[in-house]
């Protein structure tokens, strides 16, 4: 009874203990910091964030609490501007990487937060632009997540259902043996569970977490399938309790030719066990005709131009979230906000379908959203981001395209148009047709009137969440040199890369 009145909780105690341990200035303010954070999750406060699913109390899939529920962040849109809110806003000390696809497995709760969009200056992830409460079109396996960096000089506090286990390395296998891959329990030689063996040892399954079209190619290619269709995290074809899992933490870039080549966590000699669902384990379906979007950088680089708009003219586009922070500032303490400008940065974005099957969007056509403002329907919630960042790599401005017309604009000849927009018309890019987004267009900038004049990167990337199968992605970005001036933008030197 005495040591419940002293410490009512297993992190009252590490709290005290901490006091002893670090008398100093910097880390009582680092300690008062931790206290915040923690004491927020425990006394459910609005807006209290926590990490669930991961080795160490740094890492994990996010949850926000909205009306004392607990819920998911889904991953459109998640990038480091919104990692690195969350892991300052828990009172650690940075951001190592953002992780996607359900990385720490799938979505435990309902998804509370869809397409969170934040500037970096925010305190809170709340502060930050989101759909609306609930709002969302995410599966369980988009839940977003994180890997912090720990509190500088300040000691390891658990929260409760983390497991305080070591973080796990990751290593490629091929420089040490060979791994053969084979697909089980499937109705077809094309699709099934993901089995491996290492020379000499037995097969098993690859835990599911972080499992992703990435790995589900290189996976159909290895085994001479053609491409991935679908990336499954799954017990459909046979779950951990058919065939144990012995690998865990697949990791691959999706250039490379064996799933021996990617990363994985360092204990491939035994059994192990998953996060998530426990059950679950990686699949995939191949198929030999897959769709490959190729950005057309040519047309970035004749196209970029810079606007001062009104931000009168601008009322749709804030309606989707196509500008910074700041505007929407101005938006609630300016009374006169219409007449204020916003500097953009707009371009012609194209892009072609090189592959052997159509490029169809993510969600079925009974799943669109109507946007009454543009008067159109949104089949993806994100087609394109555009970034622009600083020589030392920080992000300092963003934009991104919802893709509420994917059609055929532009066809080689003899190559007839096949997806129109126009009348709820199906949407989707034909092979060897492109999809043009041109400069006049609403949400096809980057807002760029707080940055600074000088040299800076701009990124442009479609398809930039791998939602969509395609036959390879390290074709579906484009890296420019943009030179930003007080009248004019330059960009140049653009080359290919993956999102």
């Amino acid at each position: 009874m005495l040591t419940q009145l002293v410490c009512a909780t297993v992190l009252c105690c590490h709290l005290v203990a901490a006091a002893v341990r670090y008398p100093s200035a910097n880390a009582r303010q680092e300690r008062q910091s931790l206290v915040q954070s923690y004491s927020k999750v425990l006394n459910k406060e609005e807006g209290a964030i926590r990490l669930v699913g991961g080795r160490t109390d740094y890492e994990g899939n996010i949850e926000v609490l909205h009306n004392n529920k607990w819920g998911a962040v889904c991953d459109d849109e998640w990038d480091e501007a919104e990692g690195h809110i969350v892991c300052l806003q828990l009172g650690f000390s940075g951001l190592r990487r953002v992780t996607h696809s359900g990385y720490f497995g799938p979505a435990r709760r309902r998804y509370w937060m869809d397409n969170l969009f934040c500037q970096g200056h925010e305190q809170e992830v709340t502060q930050c632009h989101f759909e609306g409460w609930g709002i969302n079109d995410c599966e369980p396996s988009e839940a977003a997540g994180v890997m912090c960096y720990p509190p500088l000089d300040a000691p390891q506090l658990p929260i409760a259902a983390l497991q305080d286990e070591p973080e796990l390395p990751k290593y490629p296998i091929h420089s040490r043996t060979r791994l053969y891959v084979r697909l089980r329990g499937g109705r077809f030689r094309s699709e099934g569970r993901v089995e491996v063996r290492l020379s000499g040892g037995r097969w098993g399954s690859i835990c599911a977490d972080g499992w992703s079209l990435l790995e589900a190619n290189v996976v159909c290619g290895q085994l001479g399938l053609g491409y991935a269709r679908e990336a499954f995290q799954t017990d459909f074809f046979g779950g951990a309790n058919v065939s144990q899992p012995i690998l865990s933490g697949s990791e691959c870039y999706g250039n490379e030719t064996e799933l021996a080549d990617c990363l994985h966590h360092d204990h491939v000699l035994g059994v192990i066990s998953c996060h998530g669902l426990r059950q679950h384990v990686a699949a995939v379906v191949c198929d030999f005709k897959s769709p490959d979007l190729i950005v057309d950088y040519d047309e970035i680089e004749r196209t970029a131009h810079l606007e001062d708009r009104p931000m009168l003219f601008m009322q749709c586009a804030m309606e989707e979230n196509c500008v910074s922070n700041e505007a929407y500032d101005i938006q609630r303490d300016d009374p006169h906000w219409r007449y204020q400008t916003r500097r953009l940065l707009k371009f012609t974005a194209a892009a072609l379908n090189a592959g052997n099957a159509d490029f169809r969007p993510f969600k079925q056509k009974s799943q669109w959203e109507w946007h009454l403002c543009h008067m159109h329907y949104h089949s993806m919630e994100v087609f394109a981001t555009f970034d622009i960042f600083d020589l030392q790599g920080r992000k300092v401005a963003q934009g991104h395209k919802a893709s509420f017309c994917l059609e055929d604009s532009h066809c080689l000849p003899g190559v007839p148009k096949k997806y129109n927009c126009a009348n709820f018309g199906d949407q989707g890019i034909s092979v060897n047709c492109s999809d043009v987004y041109l400069f006049n267009l609403d949400c096809q900038w980057v807002d760029i009137t707080e940055m600074r004049t000088g040299s800076y990167i701009l990124k442009i990337a479609i398809n930039p969440e791998f939602k969509v199968a395609e036959m390879r992605f390290d074709n579906n970005a484009a890296i420019c040199d943009l030179l930003y001036a007080e009248t004019y933008a330059r960009v140049d030197n653009c080359r290919l890369t993956r999102p």
